[in-house]
């Protein structure tokens, strides 16, 4: 793609001044672009070769950036050491809404040379090394959905987020009259995510007030979850730029949440489709053992797929999110819907948000599939009707089940390893802690004067 640069294509736009700084980034546990902008000069002297140093507590903080108890990897009693960010210069790619910029995703390592297991990044990776070891190879797409205000960043904080304008009054779903009042910052995400080296396939408008989704072409896994994580920080700054600002939580109010949907698709590696065959459904058995797979771990890993108390809020029936362990042909209704036909054929998993770290979401999708190719697991029947409606199985309701259910699972211990395991609960009982801490807006309209 355009925005993408090659090594030698970087020293050259650094030798014509083009190129004066260089943003080493990884995402954190909570799936947010971090690392730090250093200049191009002793990227090319020293990190593109060395690596760059950051503070491990990155991956050990909640989302206020605070110290937090009860992490393995680093603690005040170990003295909150370094990890190196070692570039993959395969992510190279500039930064069109920075001038003079180029980004490169890192991968996290101790000075040991041994990886950061608990890293994101690495536990998609180890995911997709267990996925070659079939000669399997995993693409994906994330349909992320976000809301717009016409508020900046700074006024919305400054107003506690409390009366914010939206960019729209009414649904506009697949509208193009009212989200045309839109285009002006859609346009400037859509070509700088071009010009960064995404493939943007279009916008539509969703459900909710000022709710829109941009859509990305599908890519290998890994390089789907580096561009979803790049798409996610630079279409805030982009918004900010326009003095307006954009949330992807996953339930901003009581009206339609925002969805992540995941698409995934498996191929040989010589890239021949592995998912159509013979069976019901035009199903090879490897798709309906990977189907069953998911299906059978969505409960114990929503957890990867619903990280925040926020998340929760999302599963209401007649939201478009699911509620039901389900799947279907084309079935919105259900947690996971099959569509596309032949080579095309593919799961698209209804349940994370917009709050999802894409690279535990996909991680969690390969390793409950592989859990059913391994187990070679039935594929139950697909669900035909209104999952809201059915007596299926229920997601999770609340981040304390999810988390329970996590950490009572076999499964999930033997795909990630106890160190990764450990380390998202406690980011979860970290999260709930606060959650229970904190006194609402809600208790107060209640009790106020009424109590």
């Amino acid at each position: 793609m355009p925005g993408n640069l090659p090594v030698a294509e970087l020293h050259s736009a650094i030798a014509a001044g083009e190129i004066d700084t260089v943003i080493v980034a990884f995402a954190d546990a909570q799936g947010r672009m971090v690392g730090k902008r250093v200049s191009a000069r002793f990227f090319q002297e020293e990190v593109l070769s060395h690596g760059a140093e950051a503070c491990n507590y990155l991956l050990s903080v909640d989302v206020d950036m605070n110290t937090v108890d009860g992490y393995a990897m680093s603690s005040w009693e170990t003295g909150y050491g370094d990890m190196n960010l070692r570039p993959d210069t395969e992510t190279l790619r500039l930064i069109p809404w920075q001038p003079g910029t180029a980004l490169v995703m890192a991968d996290l390592a101790w000075e040991s040379g041994d990886p950061v297991v608990q890293a994101p990044r690495e536990i998609l990776k180890a995911q997709r090394a267990r996925l070659a070891e079939r000669g399997l190879t995993a693409y994906s797409g994330t349909e992320l959905e976000f809301i717009v205000f016409d508020d900046s960043y700074r006024d919305a904080w400054a107003k506690g987020y409390r009366d914010l304008k939206t960019s729209t009054d009414y649904n506009v779903d697949y509208d193009l009259l009212a989200s045309g009042r839109l285009e002006p910052l859609l346009r400037d995400i859509r070509l700088g995510m071009d010009g960064a080296g995404l493939y943007t396939e279009g916008v539509k408008g969703e459900c909710n007030l000022g709710q829109q989704e941009i859509a990305f072409r599908y890519a290998e896994v890994l390089e789907t979850a580096d561009q979803h994580t790049i798409y996610k920080s630079g279409a805030k700054s982009i918004a900010d730029a326009h003095g307006k600002s954009i949330t992807f939580m996953a339930k901003f109010n009581e009206r339609e949440g925002n969805s992540c949907h995941i698409h995934l698709s498996l191929r040989t590696g010589e890239g021949e489709a592995v998912m159509a065959g013979d069976g019901t459904h035009g199903f090879s058995p490897l798709m309906e053992h990977w189907i069953a797979g998911i299906l059978a771990t969505l409960r114990e890993f929503t957890l990867l797929y619903a990280p925040t108390i926020n998340s929760y809020k999302r599963y209401a029936k007649g939201t478009f999110a699911p509620t039901g362990v389900a799947w279907g042909i084309d079935n919105r209704t259900c947690a996971l819907r099959v569509v596309g036909h032949g080579a095309s054929l593919r799961v698209e998993n209804r349940v994370p948000g917009g709050d999802v770290n894409p690279y535990l979401g996909i991680a969690a999708i390969i390793a409950g599939g592989l859990h059913g190719i391994e187990h070679e697991l039935p594929l139950p029947a697909a669900l035909g009707g209104n999952a809201y409606a059915s007596d299926v199985d229920h997601l999770p309701t609340t981040l304390r089940e999810a988390a329970r259910l996590f950490d009572e699972s076999a499964i999930a211990r033997a795909a990630f390893g106890d160190d990764m395991v450990e380390h998202y609960l406690n980011q979860a009982r970290i999260e709930v802690e606060a959650y229970d801490a904190a006194v609402t807006d809600w208790e107060r309209v209640r009790g106020f004067e009424r109590l």
